[in-house]
């Protein structure tokens, strides 16, 4: 195969000759006009130059069988799967470009450095461009206060349930409903307590994502950090993941889909979808995603999900291993 100009595809030679030139990182990257480098027949690309990748800011594409080029950000199997992350990075370069770097590294990492790699990139994207233009287009949206509490608990004695309880937002999770969700996870993982716990989502959906209505409330990125670094959802999952089943029906999007990778075991409903739309609003998964995502499905389907933003049904997150079992 040879260079093609609409997406920019390098054929094996012309690909070994570009890595193994010292001028490489000179050649590509976001600030160099070429966030993506895509590779015909990737699982044939000599070691030595796939080694180079892991070091350049682009997005890296391999055509190639899934699993036969590890050294890839992302691998498809044609150019018209090329072009669908093309435009994905095009839209938003330094998000695309930052969360596949995270991806690299994340999933290799223990939970909590995993966890600071993603907060600590989350708060640049959020003083970044894309995110600003993402929020001037987005127009100001307000909630109202909410009565009823966001986390239902329920203790049946032998075993526990937790229900996000959003239903008219389709469960979208807000401050309050991820501190309730702490609270009650915190009081679980006590010395003694092995009970099976179950959290599922009311209404509609198990959970719609972020709420919109508080992306860009908190006054400045370096304070953000430090709240998720206080107040996360995902270290508790994880903690206890062996105890924790998540029952997924309709909608599970952005940080539904990330809380409930963390979990044992997963169950979907055949209506079941799943996406990861935070590299088009700018950013990358903030609650956890580029960990447990990834542990789960490897990280060139999680990064294939992140830059693109498809969404993929409930067959299809079972065939990969984001759900454990339809239902």
């Amino acid at each position: 195969m040879t260079a093609d100009d609409r997406v920019g595809v390098l054929s094996l030679d012309e690909a070994a000759a570009r890595l193994s030139a010292p001028t490489v990182d000179l050649d590509v990257g976001v600030l160099r006009g070429a966030p993506v480098l895509a590779v015909a027949d990737a699982d044939r690309l000599p070691p030595s130059a796939g080694e180079v990748l892991a070091s350049l800011p682009v997005v890296s594409v391999g055509v190639a069988p899934p699993g036969s080029a590890p050294a890839f950000d992302v691998l498809v199997d044609d150019l018209a799967g090329v072009a669908a992350v093309a435009a994905g990075v095009a839209a938003n370069p330094m998000a695309a470009v930052t969360c596949c770097q995270v991806l690299r590294h994340g999933p290799h990492a223990s939970t909590d450095a995993g966890l600071l790699l993603e907060s600590t990139a989350y708060g640049t994207l959020q003083a970044g461009p894309e995110f600003a233009r993402w929020l001037a287009g987005r127009g100001r949206r307000v909630r109202p206060d909410e009565a009823d509490p966001p986390v239902r608990v329920e203790d049946h004695g032998d075993a526990v349930a937790l229900t996000l309880d959003r239903p008219r937002l389709r469960n979208a999770l807000s401050a309050g409903m991820r501190d309730a969700l702490v609270d009650a996870l915190r009081a679980l993982a006590v010395a003694g307590d092995d009970r099976p716990i179950r959290l599922a989502g009311a209404g509609s959906a198990f959970c719609c994502g972020g709420d919109p209505a508080e992306f860009g409330t908190v006054d400045d990125p370096a304070t953000g950090h430090q709240v998720r670094s206080s107040a996360n959802v995902a270290p508790w999952l994880d903690r206890l993941a062996d105890r924790l089943t998540v029952a997924v029906h309709g909608a599970c999007v952005g940080a539904g889909v990330e809380l409930a990778a963390f979990a044992g075991r997963v169950e979907a409903t055949g209506d079941a979808t799943f996406r990861l739309p935070e590299v088009s609003m700018g950013l990358l998964p903030g609650a956890g995603g580029t960990v447990s995502v990834p542990r789960r499905i490897g990280r060139q389907r999680a990064a294939w999900l992140c830059v693109t933003g498809a969404t993929i049904d409930a067959a299809t997150a079972l065939d990969w291993g984001l759900v454990d079992e339809l239902v």
